[in-house]
């Protein structure tokens, strides 16, 4: 990076650091800490939930999930709108009748502790590792910008979010996604005007959309019927329903962003406008990575993205990698070629037809470079994650560093949320549970922050393994659906079935999980499914062993 852009970086990083914690300053009690005062106007609602969700990995992985199989994965977000309705209607007036400070607190009052524990537990464990992948994705800028080991730069970008998160809570939580999240949408925005106009050879907007179609890269819908498809209609609007569902309705990292808002009808404001601009700016972020097949097929493009699998791979296996690139030179010429055929011959079906062929011949040598990759044993044969980041370089100077910088902002917003709903969870629905009989006064602020810390060194722990899980756009959502359902199901049959006690929803709940667990060993269906079948596993058991009682009782 240039000396300007150095600058932007730094400035920027330093000034978000400075930012939180300047606002963590004259807390006033516990109340303060977890929840801000509960006095947050709808639109830091609305960016709290966006940012909180939209980590690093949406910036950094998804251009190049677009990339390598296309824009179908935003239909893992159509179910999300109405999963909105649903949570404005029946959590928003629930939770904050009750005053809670986790959404878990609820399923005592309905049940009994164990259901709690069980419920926030199911929680801890899921955005624990979630939290700990997200925090690899800036890690990959950081290492990759100043050469360093990528462990150790994980340990320092975990280290820096706690400096904030510890010192002020949801309200310096608050505060810093809002402003970060503003930048953010501002300098995706331009990333992806200046790409349009630095097209090659003259290349148009609608011409390069055409040839990311050509090349099968805008199936924005897939209409069919697949339950081992991941993304397509049906398992974006029922799966992505359930699972936004349960993400924004249980999981605490989003309910804890909800319940700071000032009154009922701020937080459904910032819910539904969320439902509504979600999937139009995933949509935005993805046409990024479906233009970039475009852009590099007449622009020079690596082998791999990343540059460490490179040198790795030239090192350890010569003689593959020279026969390798000799073939991949050869086929990118030939994509380059047919590129610009189809587009001097306006785009007809024959010159659409050849330059896919060659597309998919190009495809075909990059899936044998990451066989020889994996081969050799290196960590990450995937290179999904830096394709972005290898256009970001052609930047001009300042907006270079403002993207490296926002790409880790964006992972500081949903990593402190993370940090901060894990320590309000495991203080309040475990710590304070166990020592509920203890007559000893304790400062809740000062544990909060200790539990703050302790899932600090957690997330990094996990963020050390992160390196062999491929597209971490993928991996956190699979992570999340191992869980969610179980945990909405909890739910659910408190509101709906009347008649189940703690031990039904329990037994419900941990044979929900089994299934789901056993469903993704044997890949039975995709990992969006998985969300319905816990959900509806957890019910179904619930119902069935309350149905039995009362029918022995009768």
């Amino acid at each position: 990076m240039s000396v300007i852009d150095w600058l932007v970086f730094g400035s920027t990083l330093v000034g978000i650091l400075v930012y939180g914690y300047w606002k963590g300053r004259r807390l006033e009690g516990a109340d303060d800490y977890l929840r801000a005062g509960q006095n947050m106007p709808w639109y830091m609602v609305l960016l709290g939930v966006m940012a909180t969700q939209a980590s690093a990995i949406t910036f950094l992985s998804a251009p190049g999930q677009a990339f390598t199989d296309g824009m179908r994965f935003v239909q893992y977000y159509f179910g999300l709108p109405f999963a909105m309705i649903v949570i404005s209607v029946t959590f928003i007036p629930l939770f904050r009748r009750l005053n809670v400070y986790t959404a878990y607190e609820f399923l005592e009052q309905r049940f009994d502790r164990r259901a709690r524990v069980v419920a926030s537990a199911l929680f801890l464990i899921s955005r624990g590792l979630s939290t700990g992948v997200s925090i690899y994705a800036p890690s990959i800028i950081v290492a990759s910008l100043f050469g360093w080991n990528i462990y150790l730069t994980n340990i320092l970008v975990g280290g820096l979010l706690l400096i904030y998160t510890m010192r002020g809570g949801a309200r310096s939580v608050a505060y810093t996604q809002t402003v970060m999240f503003g930048i953010i949408l501002i300098s995706i925005a331009i990333a992806g005007w200046y790409l349009v106009q630095t097209l090659p050879y003259g290349m148009t907007f609608s011409q390069a959309v055409a040839l990311a179609d050509a090349a099968g890269r805008m199936n924005v819908i897939t209409t069919t019927f697949d339950l081992h498809d991941k993304y397509n209609l049906w398992s974006g609007l029922i799966g992505g329903f359930f699972l936004a569902l349960s993400y924004f309705g249980t999981d605490q990292s989003q309910v804890g962003r909800f319940i700071t808002a000032r009154d009922d009808r701020e937080s459904r404001r910032g819910l539904l406008l969320n439902g509504i601009v979600k999937i139009p700016m995933q949509f935005g972020i993805l046409l990024i990575g479906a233009l970039l097949v475009a852009y590099y097929s007449t622009a020079d493009m690596p082998l791999t993205f990343n540059p460490l699998i490179a040198q790795n791979v030239k090192t350890l296996a010569p003689a593959q990698e020279r026969e390798l690139s000799q073939r991949w030179d050869q086929q990118r010429r030939e994509v380059a070629t047919a590129a610009q055929e189809a587009l001097g011959d306006d785009l007809s079906e024959s010159a659409r037809q050849r330059y896919k062929a060659a597309v998919d011949s190009a495809v075909s040598v990059r899936s044998e470079f990451r066989s020889l990759v994996r081969s050799l044993g290196i960590a990450e044969s995937n290179d999904t994650n830096y394709v972005f980041l290898s256009f970001v370089r052609s930047l001009p100077a300042g907006l270079v560093g403002l993207i490296f910088a926002i790409v880790i902002m964006a992972s500081w917003g949903s990593i402190s949320a993370g940090f901060h709903s894990l320590a309000t969870a495991s203080m309040m629905d475990i710590h304070h549970l166990v020592q509920g009989g203890s007559e000893k006064p304790f400062d809740p602020v000062r544990r909060a922050k200790l539990h703050t810390l302790g899932w600090g060194v957690f997330g990094v722990a996990v963020s050390m393994l992160a390196t062999r899980m491929g597209s971490l756009i993928e991996a956190v959502n699979i992570l999340g659906s191992l869980f969610y359902g179980p945990i909405l199901g909890i739910f659910l049959v408190a509101f709906y079935v009347k008649r189940a006690n703690g031990t039904d929803v329990f037994w419900g709940a941990i044979i929900a999980e089994i299934v789901v667990v056993a469903f993704w060993l044997f890949n039975v269906v995709s990992f969006l499914w998985l969300n319905v079948v816990g959900a509806l596993v957890a019910v179904a058991v619930a119902w069935s062993r309350s149905s039995l009682q009362g029918a022995k009782q009768a």
